[in-house]
């Protein structure tokens, strides 16, 4: 965390340097307050009660300048600080790769860039105010009450150690604690974050009461957690006060004895040991509280670092001459399972190959690997064993911004943003104008209905896509995966919310606009994929038989059954033709 604040170490000085101003001033007024009452008001010297009055009244707008000017540097490094903090951590939660983020959890991702960042930023502004404002009273006030009399900065030494006892006992009982509660915050946001996105599902299952006990028990352990560190401090402060106190009483006793004992000691001189006394003791109060607060930041700095250290799974390749752009993808002898169940291999040596321009697709019973299969070509995962190619050069031997400037891919989930439909197909290349973006929308047979809404192609899209159908939404990703202009699309089930009829003009529209381009079609229904040049038909992770549509029927019996068994459903089979 230190090197995000080297680059701005002179905000930091300048902020020390002001506090320590601040502080100057405010040990220079018992000073001033002895004077007045033992010359001043004991001797009734009105003149001088009015000079030195002028003099505190100077010295308290000098601290306050220097306090506010303490205060802005402080802020200023604190905050760039912060910024730059949540800038690279957001960066490095967009390079995670997908193995990465499945080991943390969206929720806890949240909670590191926003709350544990807070934590640490307010820590640094705490530490540049807060830090250097007790060390300085603390050395200044002994300094200062040393002078007033040897004897009430050895009371002040003899309290020192219990309030140093207290604090480490508090501290090492909180300390493991606050890990605890960044977890427990995790937990809500993983919760709330599901059922806000989930709401549809949640109101249909009537399931509100069931997931108000679920975010209940996720708050009430966040509670409970709280409850334990903040009644464990809730101790520390009466304990430090009974200290305090315990030193107050000893040093007026110990005064008064001298004055009445006829030895040097004043009124004043009490009064101004008191204020010395107390700003020392509650400088140390102040500055276990600071430990506090380290302590506290210190666990959201580890949760930050932790993901901000990661070590990519998916790194850049180093390719030398990049190939020509032909659209071409081979899979060789390829095998893959995910990182928490290697030896559940959901790929087992799968070969084929996608020529320039063919539409290929890929068939199989749910969880047979198909959607596992494509994701390996954007290299989203890579491969266990054997190669993935893209124009003849393995995947991994690409830089990945290359890589995934040649494909496009449509998922099953239309992932919408909430802005204008235009915004939404302009995502895939920024610099699209109007024109591209109708063609695009034309192709992926979005364009009617776009503007047959109220506003066209700045109609709002509501939060998640909620004011579209499913089949708009998936229109609407297809057009952004057009204007892409790739070489490569991907169709991930991404074309199961349309009626065939649209599915049909869609891929006709497809090949006649953009004939050149290869197409992967992960399809459920065989009447999606009938007209395709060749089809995989998949099973338990291994390629079972490749052909077209005619060569399946005579080939493969587990082609045949899917055919039926569709054709038994609702005769889907001949729709669309």
């Amino acid at each position: 965390m230190l090197k995000y604040l080297k680059k701005y170490w002179f905000f930091c000085v300048a902020a020390a340097l002001f506090m320590v101003g601040e502080v100057s001033m405010d040990l220079y007024q018992p000073d001033l307050m002895a004077d007045i009452v033992d010359n001043g008001v004991l001797k009734g010297d009105i003149n001088l009660i009015i000079s030195v009055g002028v003099r505190m009244i100077i010295s308290v707008i000098l601290g306050g300048i220097c306090g506010i000017m303490c205060g802005v540097f402080a802020n200023l490094a604190a905050q760039r600080f912060g910024n730059d903090v949540r800038k690279d951590l957001f960066g490095k939660i967009m390079s995670l790769s997908f193995e990465e983020t499945d080991k943390i959890s969206t929720g806890s991702l949240v909670t590191r860039l926003t709350n544990d960042v807070t934590q640490v930023q307010n820590t640094v502004m705490m530490s540049v105010r807060g830090f250097v404002r007790n060390t300085v009273m603390f050395v200044g006030g002994i300094f200062m009450l040393y002078r007033q009399s040897p004897r009430f900065a050895l009371i002040a030494a003899c309290g020192l150690p219990f309030i140093i006892i207290a604090v480490v006992f508090f501290l090492k009982k909180t300390s493991p604690l606050f890990a605890i509660v960044q977890r427990k915050l995790d937990g809500i946001n993983n919760v709330m974050q599901e059922d806000v996105k989930g709401a549809r599902v949640v109101k249909a299952y009537v399931k509100e009461e069931y997931e108000l006990d679920r975010f209940d028990k996720a708050n009430g352990e966040l509670c409970d957690i709280n409850l334990r560190v903040h009644t464990l401090l809730a101790f520390m402060g009466p304990c430090m006060n009974i200290v305090l106190n315990i030193c107050i009483v000893t040093v007026i006793l110990v005064g008064g004895f001298t004055f009445r004992e006829g030895g040097d000691m004043t009124p004043g001189r009490i009064m101004a040991a008191i204020t010395y006394l107390a700003q020392i003791l509650h400088g140390v109060t102040f500055m276990a509280n600071i430990f506090q607060t380290f302590t506290r930041a210190r666990a959201s700095a580890d949760r930050i670092n932790e993901v901000l250290r990661s070590e990519a799974v998916i790194l850049d390749g180093v390719c030398g001459e990049l190939p020509e752009r032909l659209g071409e993808v081979e899979f060789r002898d390829v095998s893959f399972s995910y990182a928490g169940a290697p030896g559940n291999r959901v790929l087992d040596n799968v070969s084929f190959r996608v020529h320039r321009g063919e539409t290929f697709a890929i068939i199989g019973a749910t969880g047979s690997g198909k959607s596992s299969l494509v994701n390996l070509i954007p290299r989203f995962y890579d491969a266990l064993e054997g190669e993935v190619l893209v124009d003849g050069v393995n995947v991994k031997d690409y830089p990945l911004t290359e890589l995934r400037a040649r494909i496009a891919i449509v998922l099953q989930k239309a992932e919408l943003y909430q802005r204008p439909i235009a915004d939404n197909i302009r995502w895939g290349r920024g610099d699209a104008d109007p024109w591209e973006i109708k063609s695009a929308a034309e192709i992926a047979q979005a364009d009617d209905f776009i503007c047959n809404t109220e506003y066209g192609y700045n109609t709002l899209v509501t939060e998640d896509g909620h004011s579209l159908s499913g089949g708009q939404k998936q229109r609407i990703s297809i057009a952004r995966a057009v204007i892409k202009k790739c070489n490569i699309m991907i169709f991930d089930d991404s074309t199961s919310a349309l009626d065939l009829h649209t599915e049909a003009e869609l891929y006709r529209t497809l090949g006649e606009r953009m004939g050149d381009i290869t197409k992967i079609i992960i399809a459920q229904r065989i009447a999606s994929i009938k007209g395709a040049d060749r089809i995989a038909v998949l099973n338990n992770g291994r390629i079972e038989a490749v052909g077209s549509h005619s060569e399946l029927m005579e080939s493969s019996e587990l082609y045949r059954d899917i055919y039926n068994s569709q054709l038994k459903e609702g005769g889907d089979i001949n729709d669309g033709e």
